[in-house]
């Protein structure tokens, strides 16, 4: 399983709650009944000092999916790329995980049946291809908000997340005041 963070933002923010990673974890052994789950977690955080909050919230959380749901967390700061226009001079963030998430399926294709993302990006359309080909099933779960129309028809079968009855989801999600 291949969860991309940034995607399943995006469906939360959507929702109004935060899943409950425990609860999505027993989901999803019910609705594949795999012999073993294997579960990546993708995500780029802020680099220190950029943000007028603590981000030690969001590193107790990953450490609390590696060691506490032996999730396999791949993260990286994000990149800040000064942008210049007739604005003025600003930044942009980038933390694109796509690559890590290409590498991690392709490298361990032989471990597993069934792989199950986390994503609505087109551009894993070439790999759910070629893992299908390979004889893979490949399931997709993303929201109707956040899902290329190529991704959803390429797959085995797409979830829409936020149509899920099953109780998946914590707590509300609770946003920072903008400061």
């Amino acid at each position: 399983m291949f969860i991309d963070a940034a995607n399943v933002w995006e469906a939360q923010k959507a929702k109004g709650y935060v899943f409950d990673y425990v609860k999505l974890q027993t989901y999803l052994k019910k609705e594949f009944a795999p012999a073993s789950v294997k579960i990546f977690y993708y995500t780029a955080y802020p680099a220190e000092g950029t943000r007028s909050y603590s981000i030690d919230g969001k590193h107790k959380f990953y450490t609390y999916l590696k060691k506490g749901l032996d999730f396999v967390v791949r993260k990286k700061e994000l990149k800040r790329i000064s942008v210049h226009n007739d604005a003025g001079d600003s930044f942009e963030e980038k933390g694109n995980m796509d690559v890590e998430i290409i590498i991690d399926a392709m490298h361990g294709k032989d471990a597993y049946d069934t792989a199950v993302f986390f994503t609505g990006d087109s551009d894993f359309l070439a790999l759910v291809t070629y893992l299908r080909n390979g004889g893979k099933k490949v399931y997709i779960y993303s929201s109707r908000n956040n899902i290329s129309h190529e991704l959803k028809t390429g797959a085995d079968g797409y979830t829409d997340i936020l149509a899920i009855t099953a109780d998946i989801w914590g707590r509300a999600l609770v946003r920072r005041p903008a400061s």
